[in-house]
């Protein structure tokens, strides 16, 4: 949520009972706050890549590698690039030849978030409604598939990148990779990353993360359990080859139904998360703040807030 004055609304239970405040939610605040004008809102320029470009796919002896390819916007989640991951997410669920699935970035980034360009370009928030939708559906489908998932981590993976490798069933990363929920630095909190990266580390770092948008290096997310294994860049590819073949030498049967048995008892509440913070950053990406934020991030200047 954005920082704003206290609601002049605001009420403690009558009987003191530790009855908790009442806070307005990002959509209220955002309801008090004038959207600049439409003028005033730059269009992103369309992408000349086309969908298939933007993820590439490799298959290796039951091992598919599907590498994020938009190194240019350091494979920034765009709308069009969660659709093709999904298209191929759905199409390995059902190819039992595929026993474990890699994902990977192209370039100097994993994966650097939501494209923000894209989403500042559009103001309508059932668009934005509709990309963080389809996004939370694409990380539920990562745990719902049953081949194992390892996120293979050269560089940074902010915001959603960050949300991407702690769903991942696995991760491993090189020496040089830092992770960020990054967001709250544009105005826009990592609502919804957040929703995997508390099943992975503790809600106290978790929240550190959030709260700061600061990175953490590969070490650190290793002592945390957001990864799994930290090996130098040169070795990166094989220890991550390495893991997938301790899994593949397993029965498929096992892995499978151990996979959803795992998930069903420890992130029950799951889908329910991603629906209520997918209307967060709905809410949040509405507002003015949030604009200033990417405006300022793409501008390479400080933002000046006005949720203060």
């Amino acid at each position: 949520m954005l920082a704003f004055e206290m609601d002049p609304d605001f009420r403690q239970g009558d009987d003191h009972s530790g009855a908790s405040a009442t806070f307005p939610t990002v959509c209220e605040y955002n309801s008090r706050v004038s959207l600049p004008p439409e003028s005033a809102m730059p269009l992103a320029a369309a992408s000349a890549a086309s969908s298939a470009a933007q993820l590439l796919r490799s298959e290796n002896g039951g091992i598919v590698t599907l590498t994020l390819n938009r190194p240019q916007q350091f494979n920034a989640l765009s709308s069009s690039l969660i659709d093709v991951l999904q298209q191929e997410i759905d199409s390995i669920a059902a190819d039992s030849s595929v026993r474990v699935v890699v994902i990977a970035g192209a370039g100097r980034a994993f994966c650097a978030g939501h494209d923000l360009k894209e989403m500042r370009a559009e103001r309508d928030p059932k668009f934005a409604e509709d990309v963080f939708a389809r996004c939370s559906r694409l990380m539920l489908t990562l745990t719902r598939i049953p081949q194992p998932v390892i996120a293979r981590v050269h560089a940074f993976a902010f915001a959603a990148g960050c949300q991407l490798v702690a769903q991942c069933d696995l991760a491993v990363a090189a020496t040089t990779a830092q992770f960020a929920t990054s967001g709250v630095k544009f105005g826009l909190f990592c609502s919804t990353p957040g929703v995997a990266l508390a099943r992975n580390v503790s809600r106290k770092e978790a929240m550190e993360m959030l709260l700061t948008g600061e990175p953490i290096d590969a070490a650190t997310a290793l002592q945390r359990g957001l990864v799994n294994r930290v090996v130098d860049p040169d070795a990166l590819e094989a220890e991550t080859d390495r893991l997938a073949q301790s899994i593949i030498e397993k029965t498929p049967i096992a892995i499978a139904a151990g996979k959803r048995a795992f998930y069903e008892q420890v992130d029950a509440p799951l889908a329910q998360a991603y629906e209520s913070a997918t209307q967060a950053m709905v809410c949040n990406l509405m507002s003015e703040d949030a604009a200033e934020g990417i405006d300022a991030f793409a501008a390479k200047r400080k933002p000046v807030w006005k949720g203060r």
